[in-house]
């Protein structure tokens, strides 16, 4: 009879043991309290749609006070150990960083896009945002499905609550108050197809 993997020992890696794996090669991992998950590879649709965040963010910014950053850049989070990997970043004014054990982590981003994926859509709307909201300069959170045409955007309001907004509309307008520009579902979801919508 074969063992089930569920009741298999867990191995918990060490920090020093995923900085030598994040060292190793050109792929991104995330460490999550023992575990380590890779960020590289994932779907064409989850490629396609962080290709167009980061372009269609660029585009916008362009000769203005703020720069659009891809999923190579990590970001700190004080709170969740050492760092994150957002699937597209914005930061205004002087970028700081701070270098992490040979990595230099974003520290001042202002909007943070995460594409979801089957394997991290958990992390992404919960534990990872928790992560995010640490960071004082963090202020505007999209969560873009690749399985159907949904955008959720989270807007830090004032109070330091968060207020979520859902957005289907291929047509509508998400404006980024933080950053002083707007772009649509359709271009964020342009050259993707869904099969089960």
């Amino acid at each position: 009879m074969a063992a089930d993997p569920h009741n298999e020992p867990r191995h918990f890696y060490s920090l020093d043991e995923y900085f030598a794996l994040e060292h190793a090669g050109d792929a991104r991992y995330e460490y999550w309290d023992g575990d380590i998950v890779c960020m590289s590879g994932g779907t064409e649709a989850h490629g396609r749609i962080g290709g167009n965040v980061f372009y269609r963010l660029r585009q916008r910014l362009e000769g203005g006070p703020c720069l659009a950053l891809t999923g190579d850049v990590a970001v700190k989070t004080p709170t969740l150990p050492p760092y994150r990997y957002p699937d597209a970043t914005v930061a205004c004014g002087d970028l700081k960083f701070q270098n992490v054990r040979g990595v230099d982590a974003l520290i001042n981003p202002i909007v943070i896009v995460e594409v979801l994926s089957p394997t991290t859509a958990l992390h992404d709307r919960e534990d990872k945002f928790t992560a995010y909201k640490a960071i004082p300069t963090f202020r505007e959170y999209l969560l873009i499905a690749q399985d159907a045409p949904q955008i959720t955007h989270y807007i830090r309001q004032e109070d330091g609550l968060w207020l979520p907004e859902e957005v289907s509309d291929a047509k509508a307008r998400l404006s980024l108050g933080s950053i002083g520009i707007s772009l649509s579902p359709s271009e964020l979801y342009e050259g993707v197809t869904f099969t089960n919508v």
